[in-house]
């Protein structure tokens, strides 16, 4: 080998050294810069206006304060809250896009196959929200009470229902009073709740299950009538109203919760920072008032209880789901 080769072999090792040396000294730089350092995206499966969107942003707003950074909402509705996860599994672990989770994470996976996406995919974050959902009806519906209704939905099966994916609670509250009270619906599919309640005010629904903040206005406006809750207690929002257990079907008993989850390799010291800007959120006056007229209702879980949580949430719809599929 000549020495003019061998010295240009030896240039290359020291050029390759130090771009290494550089690149190292570059990402310690970074990761010594405190976190965040920059906007926070959240993704959010559903669209503005749904309940997932509207209790996010009440968390969000405040979680801003505390961590010195925005946090901003992208919108990623359609394929059954499947889109959003999927773009959120391929982001980058770096705490700088969070997933606005909520039962689907959980249910999707039991319901569906073919999904591009897993739970193994993310870690949980916090949860921060639970919230009932309503049974509604038309105003002009002869129905006052959820007994009328189930007659007069057997008297006359096939009705229109409107379905918010396979993997929504309310979808699966739906589900649940059919196979306990023996009902036949024709199910009709939309992207989230304000569609739904669009066509419900419209007549094109007899009955639907939404959450509360999207039908509490139309309820309070007379434009779509309540017959019962899905929650395991009456909600303060609406005091007299009867739950399914109430009303005979504690079987239809569904409760949404309202969460975040990261990209799975996510830093844990991320990971509990965010939680805590969640804790502090939660604890916020401002945001449990608009949370309770929204009708919701803070239920702090840190990473540990969320984790815990989960677990016994993938148990309890494995069983509602094969009782589902039996009937």
């Amino acid at each position: 080998m000549s020495t003019a080769m061998r010295r240009h072999r030896r240039l290359l090792r020291i050029a390759r050294l130090a771009l290494g040396a550089a690149a190292a000294l570059t990402a310690a730089a970074a990761f010594a810069q405190p976190y965040p350092n920059k906007p926070v995206r959240v993704i959010v499966p559903y669209p503005v206006g749904g309940a997932v969107d509207v209790m996010t942003r009440f968390v969000t707003t405040h979680m801003a304060q505390t961590l010195g950074q925005s946090l901003v909402i992208d919108n990623r509705p359609g394929a059954n809250a499947n889109i959003g996860p999927e773009a959120a599994a391929r982001a980058a672990p770096d705490g700088y896009t969070l997933l606005a989770s909520a039962t689907f994470l959980v249910v999707n996976p039991l319901v569906e196959t073919g999904l591009r996406w897993s739970p193994r995919d993310f870690v949980p974050v916090a949860r921060f929200t639970q919230a009932p959902n309503v049974l509604v009806v038309p105003a002009a519906s002869p129905s006052r009470t959820l007994a009328e209704f189930i007659a007069a939905a057997k008297a006359k099966p096939g009705q229109p229902v409107g379905d918010s994916g396979p993997g929504a609670p309310q979808t699966m509250a739906v589900e649940l009073l059919k196979h306990a009270a023996g009902l036949d619906f024709q199910s009709i599919g939309y992207k989230g709740g304000p569609p739904v309640l669009a066509d419900l005010i419209n007549g094109q629904l007899a009955v639907s299950v939404l959450p509360f903040n999207v039908a509490m206005s139309s309820i309070n406006g007379g434009r779509i009538r309540a017959l019962a809750s899905t929650s395991n207690r009456r909600s303060p929002a609406l005091p007299e109203l009867p739950t399914m257990a109430e009303s005979g079907y504690p079987e239809a008993t569904v409760i949404s919760w309202y969460g975040f989850h990261a990209p799975a390799g996510t830093p844990l010291e991320v990971i509990r920072r965010l939680s805590d800007a969640v804790g502090a959120a939660a604890a916020d006056d401002a945001t449990r008032t608009r949370t309770a007229t929204a009708g919701g209702e803070i239920s702090y879980m840190d990473t540990d209880a969320f984790r815990a949580f989960l677990d016994e949430d993938a148990a309890r719809w494995s069983k509602a789901i094969q009782t589902i599929r039996r009937r």
